[in-house]
């Protein structure tokens, strides 16, 4: 009866349309009246506590990197490096989306962010030489949830905040299935792009490609200072969001110059804004975070799942299909807030490693940023390519297939996660 209510306080207001935010705190306030535990200051108190997290505030600066790079020249950079590497091969261009997004995958952790940017780069060069439209929209858009994958993830940190699992295990379990999946990509890719008539750009001369490394290094360093720090200790996750903001602001206004003191208003603006919706998500969620530990909802989930309790693989194929239905319906944020604190006890109980499970869990709201209707990159590379929905959707397919394949292997095959991160000494 309890799962019963929180599922329907919840669904109800989002279906009236009702922000997202808002239901959490409805569903808690519903299962709090259930109980019989009401009280406002236990709901502001939550709310409070929720934002109070000093491994959260990793996300405003690894969002406001993210603006950054936008602006300030690096996105731009790792394109045309990636453009000189490899785009004179047939279907280069395409190479080169999955190419650039692992790079900018490693700075701003945000697939969002990566959408707009390989979007507005990349479509209208893709199209001109004469690629599939819808096709070259579905490439771009699944090639750019890898951004939540390869470390650092803005994803991996409200999970391991929610789940009080390590960020820093987190980041580099993250970095082999990230790319897994940048190689699936490329296979599809090489399958469905095998037909097209399209106009090869010139291969490069040693010096161009020299001259777009030496272009980008600064860019490059980034991924590089991160995960060294991380690796050897030198910084926490949190403060590898500081060092990637202050590094990414000092490239862009003191290397590059392509971000001048004018525009640094509008960047802290946009960034700002977007770490006022994260936020405020997190701390209404923590709302009913409270109430599900408060009302065991996490204890009833595991006897509904007890026939599966006893097969790991089973269960986690049952958990993930259930995560993949509901991507299609709440964007990635909510469901890591909703469904972290519910589902983190029932894995522990079935001996299931945390840090895996993340990974598999981000990977597969990842997948749901491209999945209609709330698709949140299929929305921005919408806007960029004036694409409708329906013609993305057929682009989208095979790459959202040969994603939900490495997802299966995964599951099927826990080694290729945990073995690097145990090789890592972590």
């Amino acid at each position: 009866m309890t799962v019963t209510i929180f599922l329907g306080a919840l669904l109800a207001p989002m279906a009236l349309g009702v922000p997202i935010a808002f239901a959490l705190i409805i569903s808690g306030v519903a299962l709090m009246m259930y109980l019989d535990l009401f009280d406002a200051q236990i709901v502001a108190q939550n709310v409070l506590n929720g934002a109070d997290s000093f491994p959260l505030m990793a996300v405003p600066f690894f969002l406001l990197a993210g603006e950054v790079m936008n602006t300030g020249g690096l996105s731009r950079r790792i394109v045309n490096l990636a453009m000189a590497m490899v785009g004179h091969i047939r279907g280069g261009l395409g190479f080169v989306a999955i190419f650039a997004a692992c790079i900018l995958s490693s700075l701003s952790g945000s697939a969002v962010a990566d959408a707009a940017a390989l979007g507005a780069l990349l479509y209208p060069m893709m199209v001109k030489s004469g690629h599939d439209p819808a096709r070259t929209g579905g490439l771009l858009a699944s090639a750019s949830i890898i951004g939540p994958i390869i470390p650092p993830s803005i994803g991996f940190i409200l999970y391991g905040v929610i789940g009080g699992v390590s960020i820093t295990k987190l980041f580099l379990a993250g970095i082999v299935p990230g790319l897994m999946i940048a190689a699936a990509l490329c296979i599809t890719w090489l399958i469905v792009a095998r037909k097209e008539q399209f106009a090869l750009p010139p291969r490069q001369s040693g010096a161009v490609r020299f001259k777009a490394f030496v272009d980008s290094i600064w860019a490059l360093m980034l991924p590089v200072i991160i995960i060294v720090g991380l690796k050897f200790g030198v910084f926490t996750p949190t403060e590898a969001g500081v060092v990637a903001a202050v590094y990414s602001l000092f490239v862009a206004m003191v290397i590059y110059r392509e971000l001048p003191p004018a525009k640094l208003f509008g960047v802290f603006v946009s960034a700002a804004k977007i770490t006022s919706v994260v936020m405020f998500l997190v701390a209404c969620a923590a709302v009913s975070a409270w109430l599900v530990t408060v009302a065991d909802v996490p204890g009833e989930l595991v006897s509904l799942l007890e026939p599966l309790m006893d097969n790991q693989t089973l269960l986690l194929l049952a958990i993930m299909a259930l995560v993949v239905v509901v991507g299609t319906a709440m964007d990635m944020t909510p469901t890591i807030l909703i469904m972290t604190p519910v589902l983190i006890p029932v894995i522990k109980e079935a001996g299931i490693d945390p840090v895996y499970f993340g990974v598999l869990f981000i990977i597969n709201n990842s997948i749901g940023l491209i999945t209609p209707p709330v698709g949140t990159v299929l929305n921005v590379i919408c806007g960029v390519s004036k694409l409708n929905m329906e013609q993305l959707m057929k682009g989208v397919m095979p790459f959202l297939i040969a994603e939900l394949i490495v997802l299966l292997l995964l599951i099927l095959f826990p080694q290729i996660v945990t073995v690097p991160v145990a090789l890592m000494g972590h």
